[in-house]
């Protein structure tokens, strides 16, 4: 009895415990035992099952990870095996004891009877994304909630008056033609008025004759937000919906009529008919205003960061609109591609421009004249709206990133045979490459040939995941944060370079083994898991990490805009809760774990 009242006692002085009755601790302290520990014995290694939740009553343990990297040293009153209990009995790190130790241990099912009934403990140890409360928005939902499957179809050839009967049958106002289940063009009501009857054609024109060829389309994982600002953007009232090529719906004006369109959508509907840089640049200056209110309405960070960047996406394009206006029609096709943080449309408040252009190869030395102005003219429109000009000139407006298809395949094709430091860092920034505005034609081969190439090439692999493990997380012992020691961002955490950007690095490195086509980088975790790639525990553990750090960084920027001022990276740990300071101690932990394990060269958790 005196032990257990003892046990009772510390239990009482110790969170999460201090959340139970009295007579709920002297019941915990009844079903738990105690353990010595030497120095220098292990209590449990990594992959082994973990038995009990401990909790230090003397001395200290060291956690280590899979490569023997030190992640904390635990004092008294500190628990440990939480993580390995709450996910699948197996333990993803190390503990050892570096000095004489006792454990007060609680027995795996006891600790599970104590979470299963009561949430507050349950809260402190669930090392998982806390799930928020989520306002319902139309807007932020994937067209394949909304979307009209089975679309009315047609054959090319099928006569114009057969296909207006049929749209009549069923009350419709498009059909999409198809050609072995792919959209090849699609016919609407206005069309039929337009280019049919006004141009007096016969009834027995075929479908291929009045269609618009090629639409637009999206895939179902899309957001409504994106049909809208395509619509608006473009002009266009119907989206059809494909999927590996193939069509799977449609959604139409019609259908989002009884929806009010986002704020974002407003944005991109003015940035659609701004008639110079100076208006673009006044409508893009309230994106700081539409952070605070996606952020607010608790947003997930992967719905603001997209839309922001449609906002970004729809500039550019604009400014690609304007500079032909003012050049004329381009000698030759062309395409204008983002990457950094736009590439991956993952823009928030806080991003400078990186862009370049992909030349057809019919382009001869007098045309680049025309494409130098282009560059410049949407550079600088850039930089006035406030996406400034790239630190390191990775921009359209350098030749050396204006330059035809067969040179960017040499660039390519010399990255990955030659992979010193320096091709390494460009091949990272141009793995994120995505199609703005253009000839979309002249990267999708590209893409393709680089993916295949480089994941055939293993010294290029390794050098790639050597060179993504250069970002280290913000890990100090006794389970703090390593924090600046000086200069203007002292005693903060920068939440961008040792929080989001290692695990930019390794989604990248799963795209690149996987030859996976994603660009985002939550895509491409996803990805990885559905093509293994990834373990499926380890990427949910990443997922999670990179959700928590993501959304703490998106309420940083907006608490500071909120304040009037301006956003950025660097968050001191001391505005957060012991709780926040824990889970995203936690979510670095993690990142940690999963760098090692792709610098083992397993990429993986088990």
């Amino acid at each position: 009895m005196p032990m257990t009242t003892d046990i009772a006692a510390i239990l009482a002085q110790t969170h999460p415990y201090d959340l139970l009755t009295p007579e709920e601790r002297a019941d915990l302290a009844a079903q738990s035992g105690k353990q010595a520990v030497a120095a220098g014995e292990t209590v449990y290694r990594i992959g082994q099952p973990v038995t009990h939740l401990c909790l230090i009553l003397s001395g200290r343990i060291e956690i280590t990870d899979e490569g023997g990297d030190l992640l904390s040293i635990l004092g008294p009153r500190n628990s440990f095996g939480e993580r390995g209990l709450m996910r699948d009995g197996i333990a993803p790190v190390t503990a050892t004891a570096t000095e004489d130790s006792v454990l007060l241990t609680i027995a795996a099912p006891v600790f599970k009877a104590l979470v299963a009934t009561h949430p507050r403990v349950l809260r402190f140890f669930d090392r998982t994304r806390p799930t928020a409360a989520r306002r319902q928005d139309i807007t932020t939902m994937a067209l394949s909630e909304l979307m009209t499957k089975h679309p009315l179809t047609c054959a090319p050839d099928t006569p114009l008056i057969e296909a207006a009967r049929q749209m009549r049958a069923l009350g419709v106002s498009c059909i999409i033609a198809t050609v072995d289940g792919a959209a090849r063009g699609i016919l609407t009501t206005g069309d039929i008025t337009a280019r049919a009857v006004a141009e007096g054609r016969a009834p027995e024109t075929p479908v291929s004759q009045v269609m618009t060829p090629d639409p637009l389309s999206l895939p179902p994982s899309a957001l409504v937000a994106d049909v809208l600002h395509a619509m608006v953007e473009r002009g266009i009232t119907h989206m059809p919906v494909t999927e590996g090529g193939k069509l799977v719906g449609i959604l139409t004006q019609t259908d989002l009529t009884r929806f009010q369109a986002t704020s974002s959508a407003a944005l991109i509907r003015e940035i659609a008919t701004a008639p110079d840089s100076a208006t673009l640049a006044r409508i893009v200056a309230r994106i700081p205003e539409l952070l605070v209110q996606l952020v607010g309405a608790q947003n997930p960070h992967q719905t603001v960061t997209r839309l922001i960047t449609d906002i970004g996406d729809a500039a550019t394009r604009r400014l690609l609109a304007l500079a032909e206006a003012k050049l004329g029609p381009p000698p030759v096709p062309y395409l204008w591609l983002a990457c950094g943080s736009q590439g991956r449309q993952e823009q928030t408040g806080v991003s400078d421009q990186d862009n370049c252009l992909i030349l057809d190869d019919a382009v001869t030395p007098p045309d680049d004249a025309y494409f130098a102005a282009l560059a410049q003219f949407v550079s600088d429109g850039l930089n006035e709206a406030g996406y400034f000009y790239c630190p390191g000139d990775m921009m359209a407006t350098n030749i050396k990133w204006r330059q035809p298809l067969r040179v960017w395949r040499q660039y390519f094709r010399g990255w990955i045979n030659k992979p010193d430091t320096e091709a390494q860092m460009l091949a990272s920034v141009m793995f994120d490459l995505r199609p703005i505005g253009g000839t979309t034609d002249l990267f999708s081969d590209l893409q393709s040939e680089t993916l295949a190439q480089a994941a055939k090439n293993s010294i290029f692999v390794a050098h790639m995941v050597s060179n993504s493990l250069k970002h280290h997380p913000p890990l100090g012992l006794f389970r703090g944060f390593a924090t600046a020691r000086s200069g203007e961002h002292k005693n903060t955490i920068d939440l961008k370079h040792a929080g989001v950007v290692p695990v930019v690095d390794l989604g990248r490195i799963y795209a690149l083994t996987g030859q996976l086509t994603q660009t985002n980088t939550r895509a491409r975790i996803l990805a990885a898991i559905e093509a293994r790639a990834v373990s499926p525990s380890g990427g949910r553990d990443l997922l999670d990490a990179y959700d928590m750090i993501a959304d703490t960084r998106l309420a940083h920027q907006a608490a500071q805009i909120k304040r009037g001022e301006k956003p950025d990276n660097f968050m001191p740990p001391a505005d957060l809760s012991d709780f926040e300071r824990s889970h995203l101690r936690d979510a670095f932990v993690v990142i940690k774990t999963m760098q090692n394990a792709a610098g083992s060269g397993r990429g993986y958790l088990n």
